[in-house]
């Protein structure tokens, strides 16, 4: 027989564990008290196969330009993307006295705006870089940005979005 009390417990029940599975689903995705998705550098920093960008960009001094009000589209390399340069490249770009070429090479890495991978199917063509190149783009066999290719879309952030990319791209 199906009563009142039941049908209370039953509710209530079903509310904590939409409630816990509401509350692990925002931890799982970097997200803060107030709904948000965190920015794009805490969400970088959250994220293990990205520690080599975050210190490339703290070393560059692109930390709080990329913790700002954005929009930015970010095509991430991951930590895989940096092994596959010349040994000691990275070390060396790290240095103080290369911060500028530093900057430059992660800047064209950023795009103003958000685009999505959802936007960016289908299309191919030329978009401007922060850093003032164009980056060729193409989305009609999944995504690639140049010749690195995006191996984890649409990363959501406060200020933008993250496309994990396989490879450092280097401007000309």
């Amino acid at each position: 027989m199906f009563n009142r009390r039941t049908a209370i417990t039953a509710l209530a029940g079903a509310g904590l564990v939409a409630l816990g599975a509401c509350s692990q689903m925002q931890s799982m995705q970097g997200m803060m008290t107030g709904g948000q998705p965190d920015d794009i550098v805490t969400i970088a920093a959250s994220d293990d196969r990205f520690s080599t960008l975050v210190t490339a960009v703290e070393a560059a001094g692109l930390g709080e330009t990329l913790s700002g009000e954005g929009p930015f589209t970010v095509f991430a390399p991951t930590n895989a993307a940096f092994d596959k340069l010349p040994e000691g490249k990275v070390s060396e770009l790290l240095k103080p006295a290369n911060k500028a070429e530093l900057a430059k090479v992660l800047s064209y890495h950023v795009v103003p705006g958000k685009a999505t991978s959802a936007q960016l199917a289908g299309t191919r063509g030329s978009i401007a870089t922060v850093q003032g190149q164009q980056v060729h783009i193409d989305g009609t066999d999944g995504v690639t940005v140049e010749d690195a290719n995006v191996v984890q879309a649409d990363i959501e952030a406060s200020n933008g979005v993250i496309h994990a990319i396989d490879k450092v791209m280097m401007p000309q």
